[in-house]
């Protein structure tokens, strides 16, 4: 960041350092680039209601016209400290984990108990995955309009992911459970996933790495105990009962965490951090050198036409198929090569362990190495582990099986706390849900690659085949992940510069 002089805005757009707040944390302001820039509000008091307690901040301009909101604590918005912004949604993703993360090891199981082939079953994650990640740019335009808050996205997923799970042990055919695990629990996972990603690099706007990918890794290793209920204790006797009590579960724990949510107000930047004058040396100064905040508030269609999106979605779209084909396959491949159920299950165990806390060691690299870089080491890492699964699991070495899954884990799910702060240092924090959405969005097409169409691939092609396919997409992943560059300021509304 640059130390040349800024400008001093109150919510009114007028000169004062100390005006009134004009806007409670979840009101949508009507500019992208910043409020008071189409004349003046009303006072924050009079907007909010005489008992409501005032709280005054200052907007800071910097060389680039990028806009800061400062002088409002955590405290003072939440009623809290911002670390429980960290907390609670990392709660919620390990509850919603079972849906991805263990639904491989119970595909023995409900195919045997619905009379459906392996392909169906693994067509039903798909069909989970496609609304999952489908349910992000909606759900970020609504949030973003102030139609839908945090809070109630929150308490609406963990409704739908319930139904999710009655639907999958209840369903009649494989259309229903299509509806009910596919469509109404891939929305409300979907829901749960995307609120809790986004909160957290608006809370933590100048050192959103680490703790992105924390929260981000309880979508992995949550689910490790229920890959083990599944491989052990689930059968075609009880399969209704443990299926009921997993919906009860997370519709419990992500109830409860998301009565506490709430975004802070557009533009808002930590008070103990000066956005224009950083300190030498400090952990916060090397990861604002290091990634650098977007030179502006991106609205989606400004993001999409600098190109850097669809860069990031393609990008996306193959290091998600390939986790995901991982994840759907990794303990059937282990089955066909003749190791024992313990060695099938432990493999995804490791996998999911690894695969989740490798998304906050990852996340805390990338502030001191820079996001792109680390991003490109993560893709080639996948891609060595596909072969490697598939090479160890040719020679039946069991340890060396669940070393290339240990590596699977990591790449397989370091990437998405990159992406999911890339977007934010790229496009900024205001429209983050959605220019999120966007390039997530990737995942609900990689979901037909790495399930149904992996399926298909490995029953046409067998496992090397389907492996060496799945290895060749992580390079040209990591290639694609070179091209990745942070655009300029937008000159004017419909003409952008060209990434540099």
């Amino acid at each position: 960041m640059t130390a040349e002089p800024f400008a001093e805005h109150s919510a009114s757009g007028r000169a004062n350092p100390h005006g009134p707040d004009a806007q409670g944390p979840d009101t949508p302001e009507p500019d992208p680039h910043g409020p008071g820039s189409h004349g003046s509000e009303a006072p924050g008091s009079a907007a909010r209601g005489r008992d409501a307690p005032e709280r005054s901040y200052r907007e800071l301009t910097d060389a680039r016209g990028r806009v800061y909101r400062v002088g409002e604590s955590d405290r003072q918005i939440l009623g809290r400290p911002r670390w429980t912004m960290v907390v609670l949604p990392w709660v919620a993703m390990i509850a919603i984990s079972v849906f991805e993360y263990a639904y491989g090891a119970a595909e023995d199981t409900l195919s045997e108990a619905h009379h459906w082939t392996s392909s169906n079953t693994f067509w039903v994650l798909s069909v989970w995955i496609f609304f999952q990640a489908g349910v992000s740019f909606p759900a970020g335009k609504l949030r973003e309009k102030g139609i839908l808050t945090s809070r109630a996205a929150m308490l609406t997923g963990s409704v739908l992911s319930l139904f999710g799970f009655v639907s999958l042990s209840h369903a009649p055919n494989i259309a229903a459970a299509m509806v009910g695990f596919g469509l109404l629990g891939g929305v409300g996972s979907g829901l749960i996933y995307s609120t809790c990603v986004n909160m957290v690099g608006k809370w933590y706007p100048e050192r959103r790495g680490g703790k992105t990918g924390f929260v981000n890794g309880g979508f992995a290793y949550g689910a490790v105990p229920f890959i083990f209920l599944f491989s052990y204790g689930f059968d075609t006797s009880n399969y209704r009962t443990v299926l009921d009590l997993v919906g009860f579960y997370v519709l419990a724990v992500t109830l409860v965490a998301g009565l506490f949510f709430k975004d802070p107000p557009k533009n808002w930047w930590p008070e103990s951090v000066d956005p224009l004058r950083q300190g030498a040396g400090t952990r916060t100064a090397v990861a604002l050198a290091k990634n650098p905040p977007a030179v502006a508030q991106f609205t989606p269609g400004e993001a999409l036409r600098t190109g850097v999106v669809p860069l990031m979605w393609v990008c996306m779209l193959c290091c998600a198929g390939v986790s995901i084909f991982g994840i759907s396959f990794q303990v059937p491949f282990a089955k066909e090569m003749g190791f024992g159920p313990m060695i099938a299950a432990s493999s995804m165990g490791v996998m999911s362990v690894i695969n989740g806390t490798g998304r906050g060691v990852v996340g805390w690299l990338s502030d001191r190495l820079g996001r792109r870089p680390t991003l490109t080491y993560v893709c080639v890492a996948l891609s060595v582990a596909q072969f490697g699964v598939l090479w160890a699991g040719e020679i039946r070495n069991e340890p060396l099986f669940l070393v290339f899954a240990f590596l699977s884990g990591f790449a397989g799910g370091a990437f998405y706390p990159l992406f999911a702060a890339l977007v934010p240092d790229y496009f900024g924090e205001n429209n983050n849900a959605s220019n999120y959405g966007m390039v997530y969005s990737a995942k609900l097409v990689s979901g037909l690659f790495g399930g149904g169409i992996g399926a298909t691939v490995v029953h046409s092609w067998g496992y090397v085949g389907a492996y060496t396919t799945a290895g060749a997409v992580s390079l040209l992943a990591a290639g694609l992940s070179l091209l990745l560059q942070q655009p300029s300021a937008p000159r004017a509304r419909g003409e952008l510069m060209q990434p540099g």
